[in-house]
């Protein structure tokens, strides 16, 4: 059996995993709060997977209300090792067009009211968000769209905006200028704490539309929704590539250890009620000292 765990958080449009054999689902609970759903435990090949719809079956829960606290802590108490994530987004650039899909690298947080840190007063940990996803695993996801027969464009930049409103024309506008290329609502904080949680993560994003910029364009739903079922097929075909194209043993990450590198607060300092609330997310690093 591979070393491998991985983590499918499932994005607007894909709420589950056909291929998965011996599935179960199993109800997590965590110090965070609920997570969007029960996690599916199963196996693709010799492969361990975890999938979570990050908004609920039946797409219950509008953006702000996706806890990625609880998500990511439940992904971590069912053993991940690494988190592949899904998630439709719009287009600001003219050559990504709808129904390519793209290999996020760096994000633009604009979320307002989400609680985006696992840490606080009592136990301070900064990790570096440089490069905020795993360059391993998005450059296998973005190969894993090519072997699915899909396009996909990789190096992308996500601004994430809180929602549930698509974007005002002036604010697609702006973030253009910024050079952004994608837009979302669920990316952030989850990638965040994915990283705090030592879990490696990649995003590909399923492009939906082109946003609001272009000239007598606007974001309807129903066109979107259409989209949506367009990709989610080629999706689950990228996850089987994906998760089939994992090596058999899994190297060691930087990311597995940036606690060991982030946290200042002294043993002493350390809040015990906050501790015990990261048993799960810190529990190597608190377990080695």
């Amino acid at each position: 059996m591979p070393d491998w765990t991985i983590g499918i958080i499932g994005g607007s449009g894909l709420y589950q995993l056909d291929a998965l054999e011996d599935a179960q689902w199993i109800a997590i609970d965590t110090p965070w709060g609920a997570p969007s759903d029960e996690i599916l435990f199963g196996r693709v090949g010799e492969v361990r997977v975890r999938f979570l719809p990050r908004h609920g079956r039946g797409h219950r829960l509008p953006p702000s209300a996706v806890n990625a606290r609880a998500n990511i802590d439940a992904l971590k108490r069912a053993g991940c090792t690494d988190i592949l994530a899904i998630s439709s987004v719009g287009s600001l650039r003219e050559v990504i067009a709808p129904g390519r899909f793209v290999a996020v690298e760096q994000f633009v947080d604009r979320t307002k009211v989400r609680a985006d840190s696992f840490f606080g007063p009592g136990m301070v940990a900064h990790v570096s968000l440089a490069d905020p996803v795993c360059p391993r695993l998005s450059k296998l996801a973005a190969k894993a769209v090519e072997a699915a027969r899909g396009k996909v464009t990789r190096g992308v930049t996500y601004l994430a905006i809180e929602g549930p409103q698509f974007s005002t024309r002036a604010e697609s506008l702006l973030y253009r200028k910024w050079g952004c290329d994608v837009v979302g609502m669920t990316a952030m904080p989850e990638a965040r704490l994915a990283r705090e949680a030592e879990l490696p993560y990649a995003l590909l994003g399923m492009v939906t539309d082109y946003d609001c910029w272009r000239e007598d364009d606007e974001v309807e739903m129903s066109a979107v929704m259409a989209q949506m079922e367009g990709n989610a097929e080629l999706a689950r075909r990228t996850v089987e590539r994906f998760l089939a194209s994992l090596p058999a043993k899994r190297e060691p990450s930087p990311i597995d250890t940036v606690l060991d590198r982030a946290v200042v607060t002294a043993p002493e300092a350390r809040d015990r009620a906050l501790l015990a609330k990261l048993d799960a997310v810190a529990g190597r690093y608190l377990g080695g000292g």
